[in-house]
Protein backbone atom coordinates (compact mmCIF):
# COMPACT_ATOMS: atom_id res chain seq x y z
CA UNK A 1 0.00 0.00 0.00
CA UNK A 2 1.44 3.50 -0.81
CA UNK A 3 0.51 6.12 1.70
CA UNK A 4 0.91 10.11 0.75
CA UNK A 5 0.65 13.08 3.22
CA UNK A 6 -1.52 16.08 2.10
CA UNK A 7 -0.88 18.62 4.53
CA UNK A 8 -3.09 21.41 2.70
CA UNK A 9 -5.96 21.41 0.12
CA UNK A 10 -2.91 21.84 -2.46
CA UNK A 11 -1.21 18.81 -1.80
CA UNK A 12 -4.25 16.87 -3.62
CA UNK A 13 -3.50 17.46 -7.30
CA UNK A 14 0.01 15.96 -6.96
CA UNK A 15 -1.07 12.62 -4.80
CA UNK A 16 -4.13 12.49 -7.54
CA UNK A 17 -1.60 12.13 -10.26
CA UNK A 18 1.10 10.18 -8.36
CA UNK A 19 -1.91 7.60 -7.67
CA UNK A 20 -3.35 7.77 -11.29
CA UNK A 21 0.17 7.10 -12.40
CA UNK A 22 1.35 4.40 -10.61
CA UNK A 23 -2.16 2.45 -11.37
CA UNK A 24 -2.51 3.35 -15.14
CA UNK A 25 -4.99 0.04 -16.41
CA UNK A 26 -6.77 0.91 -13.28
CA UNK A 27 -10.50 2.40 -14.17
CA UNK A 28 -12.35 1.41 -10.94
CA UNK A 29 -11.54 3.51 -7.20
CA UNK A 30 -13.17 2.79 -4.24
CA UNK A 31 -12.35 5.30 -1.31
CA UNK A 32 -13.21 4.64 1.82
CA UNK A 33 -13.19 7.22 4.88
CA UNK A 34 -15.11 8.25 7.63
CA UNK A 35 -17.84 11.79 6.76
CA UNK A 36 -15.88 14.60 6.30
CA UNK A 37 -12.57 13.20 5.28
CA UNK A 38 -12.20 14.76 1.66
CA UNK A 39 -13.44 11.42 -0.57
CA UNK A 40 -15.33 13.86 -2.67
CA UNK A 41 -12.56 16.76 -2.32
CA UNK A 42 -9.90 13.66 -3.45
CA UNK A 43 -12.32 13.06 -6.64
CA UNK A 44 -12.27 16.68 -7.92
CA UNK A 45 -8.33 16.69 -7.72
CA UNK A 46 -8.39 13.28 -9.80
CA UNK A 47 -11.36 14.57 -12.26
CA UNK A 48 -9.06 17.59 -13.07
CA UNK A 49 -5.85 15.73 -13.59
CA UNK A 50 -8.35 13.50 -15.97
CA UNK A 51 -8.97 17.21 -17.60
CA UNK A 52 -12.73 17.30 -16.21
CA UNK A 53 -14.11 20.95 -16.47
CA UNK A 54 -17.36 20.44 -14.94
CA UNK A 55 -17.91 20.91 -11.32
CA UNK A 56 -17.32 17.98 -9.70
CA UNK A 57 -19.92 17.02 -6.60
CA UNK A 58 -20.95 14.40 -4.82
CA UNK A 59 -23.95 12.48 -5.89
CA UNK A 60 -26.01 11.77 -2.70
CA UNK A 61 -28.93 11.59 -4.23
CA UNK A 62 -28.41 11.28 -7.45
CA UNK A 63 -26.73 8.37 -6.38
CA UNK A 64 -24.30 8.68 -9.67
CA UNK A 65 -22.71 11.50 -11.14
CA UNK A 66 -21.25 11.57 -15.28
CA UNK A 67 -18.22 13.70 -16.24
CA UNK A 68 -16.26 14.19 -19.72
CA UNK A 69 -12.88 14.03 -19.85
CA UNK A 70 -9.99 15.82 -21.78
CA UNK A 71 -10.03 12.94 -23.93
CA UNK A 72 -14.07 12.86 -24.28
CA UNK A 73 -13.90 9.80 -22.14
CA UNK A 74 -16.80 9.56 -19.44
CA UNK A 75 -16.06 9.39 -15.69
CA UNK A 76 -18.51 8.04 -13.11
CA UNK A 77 -18.48 9.28 -9.83
CA UNK A 78 -21.14 7.58 -7.08
CA UNK A 79 -21.85 8.19 -3.49
CA UNK A 80 -23.15 4.93 -2.07
CA UNK A 81 -24.23 6.64 1.34
CA UNK A 82 -27.71 6.23 0.85
CA UNK A 83 -28.25 2.87 -0.43
CA UNK A 84 -30.07 0.46 1.87
CA UNK A 85 -29.70 -2.43 -0.22
CA UNK A 86 -27.63 -4.12 -2.59
CA UNK A 87 -30.08 -4.53 -4.99
CA UNK A 88 -30.93 -0.58 -5.67
CA UNK A 89 -27.23 -0.91 -6.92
CA UNK A 90 -28.44 -3.17 -9.66
CA UNK A 91 -31.46 -0.51 -10.56
CA UNK A 92 -29.32 1.84 -11.74
CA UNK A 93 -27.56 -0.75 -13.90
CA UNK A 94 -23.70 -0.60 -12.17
CA UNK A 95 -22.37 -3.25 -14.71
CA UNK A 96 -22.91 -0.63 -17.85
CA UNK A 97 -20.68 1.93 -15.39
CA UNK A 98 -17.87 -0.57 -13.84
CA UNK A 99 -17.57 -2.60 -16.80
CA UNK A 100 -17.49 -0.01 -19.51
CA UNK A 101 -13.72 0.69 -19.49
CA UNK A 102 -13.76 4.39 -17.93
CA UNK A 103 -13.10 5.73 -14.83
CA UNK A 104 -15.24 5.03 -11.79
CA UNK A 105 -14.80 7.02 -8.58
CA UNK A 106 -16.68 5.37 -5.53
CA UNK A 107 -17.80 6.56 -2.49
CA UNK A 108 -18.87 4.16 0.26
CA UNK A 109 -18.01 1.52 -1.17
CA UNK A 110 -18.35 -0.56 1.60
CA UNK A 111 -21.98 -1.32 0.09
CA UNK A 112 -21.07 -2.60 -2.92
CA UNK A 113 -17.95 -4.58 -2.30
CA UNK A 114 -19.05 -7.61 -3.49
CA UNK A 115 -20.40 -6.33 -6.64
CA UNK A 116 -16.66 -4.57 -7.83
CA UNK A 117 -14.72 -6.10 -10.44
CA UNK A 118 -11.72 -8.55 -10.17
CA UNK A 119 -10.05 -5.56 -10.16
CA UNK A 120 -9.71 -2.12 -8.72
CA UNK A 121 -7.59 0.47 -6.93
CA UNK A 122 -8.75 0.31 -3.39
CA UNK A 123 -8.07 4.09 -1.70
CA UNK A 124 -8.29 5.17 1.97
CA UNK A 125 -8.34 8.58 3.69
CA UNK A 126 -7.38 9.38 7.21
CA UNK A 127 -7.36 12.45 9.06
CA UNK A 128 -5.01 12.40 11.95
CA UNK A 129 -4.42 14.57 14.38
CA UNK A 130 -2.80 17.51 12.67
CA UNK A 131 -6.01 17.15 10.77
CA UNK A 132 -4.02 16.05 7.64
CA UNK A 133 -5.41 13.48 4.89
CA UNK A 134 -3.56 10.64 4.90
CA UNK A 135 -4.49 9.04 1.57
CA UNK A 136 -3.39 5.46 0.71
CA UNK A 137 -3.52 3.28 -2.05
CA UNK A 138 -3.28 -0.52 -3.32
CA UNK A 139 -4.57 -2.46 -6.17
CA UNK A 140 -6.83 -5.65 -5.28
CA UNK A 141 -7.13 -8.21 -7.53
CA UNK A 142 -9.15 -10.75 -6.91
Amino acid sequence: MKTKIARTVDDLLPIAKAMLADTKGDRIFALEAKMGAGKTTFIKALCKILGVEETVSSPTFSIVNEYEAADFHSVFHFDFYRINKVVEVFDIGYEEYFYSDEYCFIEWPEMVLELLPESYVYVTIEVNDKDERLISWKVVRN
